[in-house]
């Protein structure tokens, strides 16, 4: 039982030591995914905000704008790891109101619900908002650049003799 438990051990802390990797994998795919769609939006709009028209969205011209650039800029935040939290919480929006408008006719249950793209994307950026960008990233790097500096204005200066 022993051996059971010391392998058990070493695993949890292999998975530990990798935990970096479910974040980057997930910014990653989905960067893969909104990137390149929200700049192929943004060089249609007049075709964007005729779907959006379609679909009865309010202001289709203005949400046809400002959903393309969410995808763009939102997908190259997503790469490298910048402000994660907040960008997956606008993605996840898009992507709500995505399922609800342009899949809500194909919704006749939640196996159907969960079983659509957009879901898995929703559900992974929700996890991102929860979790972060994980250590291989910006925000990582920000924030222990930020550590760093309040530690250092946390400790005493010394003084020299002489010095006031």
């Amino acid at each position: 039982m022993a051996s059971v438990r010391s392998t058990l051990d070493r695993l949890s802390s292999a998975a530990d030591r990798a935990s970096w990797l479910g974040p980057l994998l997930a910014r990653l795919t989905l960067a893969a995914v909104f990137a390149p769609t929200g700049w192929g939006k943004l060089h249609n709009l007049e075709k964007i905000t005729a779907f959006f028209t379609e679909l009865h969205i309010p202001a289709p011209q203005v949400n046809a704008v400002v959903a393309s650039a969410t995808e763009f800029f939102g997908g190259l935040l997503l790469l490298i790891g910048l402000g994660t939290r907040l960008v997956s919480l606008l993605l996840a929006f898009t992507m709500a109101v995505a399922i609800f408008t342009a899949k809500r006719a194909e919704i006749d249950g939640i196996a159907t619900l969960l079983a659509f793209t957009e879901f898995t994307y929703l559900a992974m950026l929700l996890w991102l908002a929860l979790v972060g960008a994980g250590s291989a990233s910006i925000d990582r790097l920000i924030g222990w650049i930020g550590r760093r500096t309040s530690e250092r204005a946390l400790q005493p200066r010394a003084t020299t003799v002489g010095s006031r």
